[in-house]
């Protein structure tokens, strides 16, 4: 998700849960974020997304898109 957001010029950050989801805050154009959403579903390579869900957040000010330690 990282390397994907980071060529849509997105900014945020992703981290894994230790219940083996993954969490994210992806901030940027309206188009970037549709964009990596329907990425989301697929999900990588030998990834099995079984749900997504998408709420409003307000976005941090920062300039990179950041993995987090593990929750």
């Amino acid at each position: 998700m990282q390397y994907m957001a980071e060529n849509l010029g997105l900014t945020g950050w992703v981290r894994n849960r230790r219940d083996g989801s993954v969490e994210a805050l992806v901030c940027g154009s309206e188009a970037a974020v549709t964009e990596i959403l329907a990425w989301a579903k697929q999900g990588p390579r030998f990834s099995q997304v079984t749900e997504l869900v998408v709420s409003e957040a307000e976005c941090p000010k920062v300039s990179e898109f950041a993995i987090l330690p593990t929750e």
